[in-house]
């Protein structure tokens, strides 16, 4: 994060900059301060305090919404725009090498658009209120988790403050973008598997299987949840305990048959004929293992997607592509370095959520630069404070189901390391990010508290 900022901001201009990121990191403090210092005794009041930070961010991310265009554009567009014809009978795809028919796993999040249609009619301000909606959810949940995993309904608050203000994070509100509500179907999996009940587990298995059918990262969320099953479950205490393993498998073994039978109804409801299939997974590697563009999409690439050939021929073309740059990578020893760029730009570099939100179309280059910059201080903040909060970590109480947290986040990291990266992909661990940060920034107002302490007693 530090060398991006050098590069992209500090050598035009660092006064200005610095001048605005050390206020900014000020009014964390100082607000944060003011969170922590609140008598947490009276539940009432604890309620009242996060009731009231869920209405401030309704009410920013509302604002935001007005401020960007309607236009649903890339991978967004292609859901709104294409719905009102598949609801007038039309075919989802023209050709077996369309975006639905090569991403047909898309169509699950396809349906929810559909149904946002039927409820509300065609207007992009329901699907966006939903969007509000599900990150109000969100911020809830991350307060619930906290409060479950560290029994701290201070430090949860500061969850709940440092991801409401992360521009980054929540811009996308405006674009029918898939990684809210999956991001909040993911969450209440991790939360009620810190429950521990088999209702719960039970639960668990729906959630994630809706999490799966409209944002399909499921792999990775499945793997980080199987290896917390094996390593904190299976041998809890070192002793073997069946009970709670098999109650993760009670979980997977749901989401594995109600995703089977979700992909089944999509190809029987004649919405998509590949049912809910990934007919392209050479493209993610043919973008992601390009040193060139640093394993992320460019337009160049377009030359490579051949929309008028047929998939099994395009696929043999992007089989022959990805094994070239295999070949690069290893003759020129240049693994580490694309790893070690991909995780810059997946982490560390803006999320440009505000640029794909559309803010500049409608506004100056002088107000965008600004927007721009003051969200990127919003991941700024999550990085600092999640670093704190990481080395934090080695002394603070938590449980065991922070893991179920971690362990996908290292998944999700370690499989980017191969496929495409854009900074907008870690929205989805935003929260969790926001949950470390929280730690540190706890750690900060216990530090202030106790010099304020030694001042007045002195």
């Amino acid at each position: 994060m530090g060398q991006f900022y050098s590069e992209i901001y500090l050598a035009k201009d660092a006064g200005k900059h610095v001048g605005l990121l050390v206020v900014a990191f000020l009014c964390v403090i100082v607000v944060g301060y003011f969170l922590f210092r609140i008598t947490t005794t009276n539940k009432k009041l604890n309620w009242i305090i996060l009731g009231l930070m869920l209405i401030i961010f309704a009410v920013v991310a509302i604002t935001w919404i007005r401020l960007v265009p309607n236009e649903q554009i890339s991978d967004f567009g292609n859901f709104w725009l294409s719905a009102p014809g598949v609801l007038k009978g039309e075919k989802l795809f023209q050709s077996d090498n369309d975006y639905f028919a090569k991403y047909a796993y898309q169509s699950g999040f396809m349906v929810y658009i559909l149904a946002i249609i039927k409820i509300f009619g065609y207007k992009v301000a329901a699907m966006q209120g939903m969007n509000v909606v599900f990150q109000v959810l969100i911020l809830l949940v991350t307060y619930l988790l906290v409060v479950q995993i560290f029994d701290n309904i201070k430090m949860a608050r500061l969850a709940v403050f440092l991801l409401m203000i992360d521009l980054d994070w929540f811009a996308l509100n405006s674009q029918a973008d898939n990684q809210y509500l999956g991001t909040l179907f993911y969450l209440l999996t991790f939360y009620l598997i810190t429950k521990d009940k088999l209702w719960a587990y039970i639960l668990a298995g729906i959630t994630l299987t809706i999490g799966c059918l409209v944002r399909p990262i499921g792999p990775v969320i499945i793997l980080g949840i199987a290896v917390f099953a094996i390593i904190y479950l299976m041998f809890d205490k070192n002793k073997f305990d069946y009970k709670r393993f098999s109650k993760i498998v009670l979980t997977l073994v749901i989401y594995f048959v109600l995703f089977a039978l979700a992909g089944w109804g999509i190809k029987a409801s004649g919405l998509n004929e590949y049912g809910l299939s990934n007919r392209d997974t050479e493209w993610k590697f043919v973008t992601g293992l390009n040193y060139a563009s640093d394993g992320t999409y460019t337009p160049d690439m377009d030359k490579y997607l051949e929309p008028d050939k047929p998939r099994a021929e395009v696929r043999k073309n992007e089989k022959v592509i990805v094994k070239k740059q295999i070949n690069y990578l290893n003759e020129n020893n240049k693994w580490l370095d694309l790893f070690v760029t991909k995780l810059k730009g997946l982490w560390s570099q803006r999320t440009m959520a505000t640029d794909a939100a559309g803010f500049s179309d409608h506004h100056s280059d002088r107000a965008s630069e600004l927007v721009n910059y003051l969200a990127y201080i919003g991941s700024i903040i999550l990085i600092v404070f999640s670093w704190i909060g990481s080395i934090g970590l080695f002394k603070t109480n938590f449980t065991k189901y922070l893991y179920v947290l971690l362990l996908p986040m290292m998944a999700f990291a370690a499989a980017q390391l191969l496929i495409e990266v854009q900074g907008r992909y870690r929205i989805e661990f935003l929260p969790i990010l926001a949950i470390l940060a929280s730690v540190g920034l706890f750690k900060v107002c216990e530090w202030l508290k106790q010099l304020f302490d030694k001042r007045i007693g002195a």
